[in-house]
């Protein structure tokens, strides 16, 4: 019993250090620090010195610099602009047409981003200016543009995935859990899309229609977004067919779209620096915050918490089904609370050992953890992508409540989906040539 007091006393310290608004990583850190230290004396910081340097030595931290510069090179650019016009001309005559084509923008620009945060903010910017222009519903609009941010990080290639893989080890490959998204990824996608396409279908008011297109325009507009098809293509099928690693494929991606940056999009010096800053700040952020959340797992988990989950499940013989509900169902509460990075830093070392000793397969559970990750930016307090469209576009937190909650649901339907098809994250990963 008093192997519990370090992890409910580092907890506790944890919760009140956000209460009283310091940031998550130090919030995490300092914690640990000082129940680690006042508990188990200098050994602990021996400890934490060793801790920080095998996470920062870990190569498979090394494809997550290079995503993230390919992200903001993407973003310097208007491949997201030229992405949702191609989809506004071509989704024109379905019913909220401009909206399911701001989702699908979404979840194209979402592949080479794989950020919540930066889809919106790609897409939003010049989605928003559209919608007002038709008089679409703004809450219905805006309800989209927030959770189709969930399919950046699903759709490959995924930040969040590189860092489930690294904290995993060996029982989750990278290569594979990258392939798995993309199934699940474009089902959401037309999920998200049907909510607009029935709500619009029923009540014409929420979004007028935006007028004839004629097929010249729409032909152009594709020339615009091959881009995104090369990048997608290169990064993906180095992986699946095995020419290429995770971390090499992002080179490859890099490499990709800052010729098209540079020979299309006038993307230069000054655009270079921004975006090379822009990566290492975002990266050091990321490590630094991994570093507190593994010190803070280590002190956490001194009572074996992992051991003594997989001997309650092995007594009990509770199906690993309901074992599997129950901690989504834990990791959408915590969502509430802490965010995704820390939560994954957290729990995964935990979850992951729980997972393969039940039998299940640990891909498709990292999935559904992608998954729940973005619920949580979507699920106040601790809602980082709902308080971004709501500072970026001005509106009240009850209406954006209101027009989130349908898509919030489709979100859950959707997780419940992948739980009972296991098959729909983990078939295309069996195909690869690569490990």
């Amino acid at each position: 019993m008093e192997a519990l007091i370090p992890m409910l006393s580092c907890i506790g310290i944890m919760l009140v250090m956000l209460a009283v608004g310091l940031p998550i990583a130090y919030s995490v850190g300092i914690s640990a620090m000082a129940v680690g230290f006042f508990t188990y004396g200098p050994a602990a910081m021996e400890k934490l010195g060793w801790s920080t340097f095998q996470t920062l030595y870990n190569p498979s931290w090394t494809a997550l610099p290079l995503f993230t510069f390919l992200g903001y090179i993407i973003a310097e650019t208007k491949i997201g602009e030229d992405l949702f016009v191609a989809a506004r001309l071509w989704l024109n005559r379905v019913p909220g047409g401009l909206i399911v084509a701001s989702i699908m923008a979404q979840a194209a620009i979402g592949a080479p981003l794989g950020s919540s945060g930066a889809t919106i903010l790609c897409i939003g910017p010049v989605a928003m200016p559209e919608l007002d222009k038709f008089n679409y519903d703004r809450k219905l609009s805006l309800g989209a543009l927030t959770c189709g941010g969930v399919l950046g990080p699903l759709i490959p290639p995924s930040t969040t995935a590189i860092i489930i893989s690294a904290l995993a080890g060996e029982c989750i490959p990278l290569g594979q859990l990258l392939v798995a998204g993309t199934i699940p990824g474009l089902l959401l996608a037309l999920m998200l899309a049907s909510v607009p396409i029935f709500k619009t279908w029923r009540d014409p008011s929420l979004a007028p229609s935006i007028g004839k297109v004629n097929w010249k325009d729409r032909i152009i507009s594709l020339k615009k977004v091959w881009s995104v098809i090369v990048i997608f293509a290169a990064i993906m099928g180095s992986i699946f067919f095995g020419i290429a690693t995770a971390t090499e494929a992002g080179g490859v991606g890099a490499f990709f779209v800052l010729v098209i940056a540079v020979v299309f999009y006038k993307y230069r010096w000054k655009e270079l620096y921004r975006s090379m800053i822009a990566t290492v700040k975002v990266n050091a952020a990321i490590l630094f915050i991994i570093i507190g959340a593994s010190f803070f797992s280590y002190i956490v988990g001194s009572v074996s918490i992992s051991k003594q989950l997989i001997s309650w499940v092995q007594v009990f013989g509770t199906n690993p089904l309901v074992v599997v509900i129950c901690m989504q169902f834990l990791l959408l509460i915590l969502g509430t609370m802490i965010d995704g990075m820390t939560m994954m830093a957290i729990t995964i070392p935990i979850y992951v050992p729980l997972v393969v000793s039940m039998g299940l397969n640990p891909i498709w559970f990292a999935v559904l953890y992608e998954v729940n990750m973005e619920i949580a930016l979507i699920t106040p307090p601790m809602a980082m992508n709902f308080f971004l469209v709501k500072n970026v576009f001005k509106i009240s937190s009850s209406d954006l409540l209101k027009g989130l909650m349908p898509y919030l649901l489709v979100l859950i339907v959707f997780l419940f989906i992948i739980v009972a098809f296991p098959s729909l994250s983990t078939w295309l990963p069996e195909l690869m040539v690569g490990p």
